[in-house]
């Protein structure tokens, strides 16, 4: 498994989907409409914490927590807008090289007991990032080809960490050095390995430090952990020395452990009063007591930056969950999935709003479709949606095919059975001549206790089924055990033990603003993501036992372009950049390489929370599908009306246009 654990994300589960919204939504019975007094916030987690040292982990249950006790350079308003946190102001170099952090003075760390303990100065992000490599950083990965010298560092080419890009110019201004210029580079300083650390407290825990316990820590952010008790329980104080505490609204958090065994008693909970929010399950027998005192008030939270796909394994090994009986239908199932126009039939025979209602109900369920990999708006080209602008590229490669597909978010963009039909006669004339047999059988596997994700599988199954004929094409559903199920896919430690020939066990979501954090997992020489295709990554083809697939599936355009683009380094070709990763992106949507289904988010709730006052980003700490940030969320008393949030999003939406500004 990759290391970037956080970005690898797990899709909608029962248990998991609860998480996306709350990250979202919330409120509390005492609370005030305008976020004034005291105020609490109580939901639920699934996921026990197993550390909080910032500066390492990358997993999202580790994340979703020390992203409230821990501020770093800059932050994102509601709008996703950076502005600054610790650094009051900041410049660039003319080469775009050099960037100079001025730090606001006054800063406290804190103990766990909310003692103050030191002042934060610029000495504090040196440490920060030299423990980070020390501790073998989870996300070294987001920065380490960035600043000068810390790649040599990391690799001990050099000893002197005094080589690397990162300098205390004096207690007050911090300065980083970079290798290249990086548009985005600034919204890389929101994640936790950005972060910094003071050296005194660092050396007095020693292997302590980061443990999931409140004292194994120094607070400077909003929130102050009081309690964590494995499957139990987790809460947070407002830090009372928090340098923007009046932009701090609620007072206390608690969250409650859920294993997911009884979805409905998230409402329950909350129309007693006892929940801030709740994710609700239209398909689920207590639904219609939600419609019955809410049917006013349930909203679906907005689709994030998460995009979770079907993966197509390239190269087969492991085959412990299958129904194939014979060698000659391996074969013929690797050849059907090596074929382009084999891929495309199912990715037009597939049904994403059936498949996503399974979840979330047919109302609704086409906000969450994702019609490519990365977002359709996650940024602009000369004021054009990126979306847009691969949509012209893609009908351009092959009008024929692909001028009627829309790539926008939150509609069927694909779905077209007369075309999947087309496309899968093509594929089995060329098929048949290298003696291919049918039906192809494509393994899936899936995990037997969730209700939401067999169903889904059942969806995928009738949809393709359906559309392309049994006689053709049919999906053999593995159901194993949850361990089982997470060995085969999710958790395989290599290419070699990924046991499916489709999978939808995992997705991806962005590290920082940049249309490369979600092209890159899959170049050939260093993708992420290339194992969940059944590939392993080389720089040297050579090297590479993959090289004979990744030959035949011609991942060296996909490469190429991914230089090309690579090569738009400057500010002022930002432009240029984002349109050639769109040719990238281009390329990856034609061939079919995997195919994306859904977004993060985009599940129905009741909430009292007062609707997009949290911190918005797609990324970093505030990244709507990684944390529970609460700094800035305001609660009200009741529950927010769809009249009310409808009004609020068309706000929110207009005000996002009005203040966007490119990241520098």
């Amino acid at each position: 498994m990759s290391n970037k654990m956080k970005k690898i994300v797990v899709p909608s589960l029962l248990l998991s989907s609860t998480v996306l919204l709350a990250a979202c939504s919330g409120g509390d019975k005492k609370a005030s409409d305008s976020g004034k007094g005291e105020s609490n916030y109580s939901y639920v987690y699934s996921t026990d914490f197993n550390s909080l040292d910032y500066t390492f982990s990358s997993r999202s249950s580790n994340g979703d927590h020390f992203a409230n006790f821990i501020d770093g350079l800059l932050e994102n308003d509601e709008y996703g807008n950076l502005k600054p946190a610790l650094a009051k102001s900041w410049e660039v170099s003319d080469d775009g090289l050099t960037y100079t952090y001025h730090l606001r003075k006054g800063v406290k760390w804190v103990d766990s007991e909310g003692n103050d303990y030191a002042e934060v100065k610029a000495q504090d992000w040196v440490t920060g990032l030299r423990h980070a490599v020390d501790a073998k950083s989870e996300t070294l990965y987001v920065v380490q080809d960035s600043i000068k010298g810390l790649d040599d560092y990391v690799k001990g080419v050099t000893k002197d960490f005094s080589t690397v890009g990162v300098k205390a110019v004096d207690d007050y201004t911090l300065q980083y050095t970079l290798t290249r210029p990086e548009s985005f580079w600034n919204s890389k300083l929101t994640y936790g390995i950005m972060c910094p650390v003071n050296e005194e407290f660092l050396k007095s825990k020693g292997k302590d430090f980061g443990q999931p316990t409140p004292d194994s820590i120094l607070y400077n952010g909003a929130y102050i952990l009081t309690n964590n008790t494995a499957k139990s329980v987790i809460e947070y104080k407002k830090n009372e020395s928090y340098w923007d505490k009046k932009h701090v609204y609620i007072d206390n958090v608690k969250l409650t452990y859920f294993d997911g065994s009884n979805p409905d008693s998230l409402f329950k909970e909350f129309d007693q009063g006892n929940y801030s929010n709740a994710r609700v399950y239209p398909n689920s027998g207590g639904y219609k007591d939600v419609e019955a005192k809410y049917g006013d008030a349930i909203n679906f939270s907005q689709p994030n930056g998460s995009t979770f796909n079907m993966t197509f394994n390239f190269d087969r090994k492991a085959y412990s969950a299958t129904s194939k009986k014979t060698d000659a239908e391996k074969d013929s199932t690797h050849k059907a999935i090596m074929n382009k126009n084999f891929r495309l039939a199912l990715e037009f025979a597939l049904n994403k709003e059936e498949y996503i209602a399974q979840n979330v109900g047919k109302t609704g369920a086409a906000q969450g479709i994702r019609n490519m990999l990365i977002p359709s708006q996650f940024v602009t080209v000369d004021g054009k949606d990126y979306g847009e602008v691969v949509q012209e590229k893609l009908a351009k490669l092959d009008p024929d095919t692909f001028s009627d597909v829309k790539l926008a978010d939150s509609q069927e963009g694909w779905f077209n059975a007369d075309k999947a039909k087309s496309l899968f006669e093509k594929a089995k004339s060329e098929l048949q001549a290298q003696g291919v047999q049918f039906p192809i059988h494509l393994d899936l596997p899936q995990d037997e206790k969730s209700e939401v994700l067999v169903n889904q599988a059942k969806s995928l199954k009738h949809s393709i089924e359906s559309t392309l004929g049994k006689d053709n094409v049919v999906i053999d559903i593995q159901l194993l055990n949850e361990d089982k199920y997470l060995a085969a896919t999710y958790q395989a430690t290599t290419a070699a033990d990924k046991d499916y020939d489709i999978s939808t066990a995992s997705g991806w979501g962005p590290d920082y603003l940049d249309p490369s954090t979600y092209l890159d997992i899959y170049n050939s020489r260093s993708g992420a993501q290339l194992d969940n295709l059944g590939l392993q990554p080389s720089e040297t083809a050579k090297d590479n036992p993959s090289a004979q697939v990744v030959n035949e599936l011609k991942l060296a355009e996909y490469d190429a372009l991914l230089d090309k683009a690579a090569k738009f380094t400057a500010v002022e070709d930002v432009n240029k950049r984002y349109d050639a990763y769109a040719d990238a992106e281009a390329w990856l949507t034609a061939n079919a390489l995997q195919i994306p289904i859904q977004a993060g988010g985009a599940v129905p709730g009741v909430s009292k929370i007062v609707p997009f006052t949290r911190q918005f980003s797609w990324c970093g700490m505030a990244a709507t599908n990684a944390t529970y940030k609460f700094k800035g969320m305001k609660l009200q008393d009741k529950a927010v009306t769809t009249k009310q949030y409808q009004k609020a999003l068309k706000n929110w939406e207009e005000k996002r246009l009005e203040t966007a500004e490119n990241t520098k």
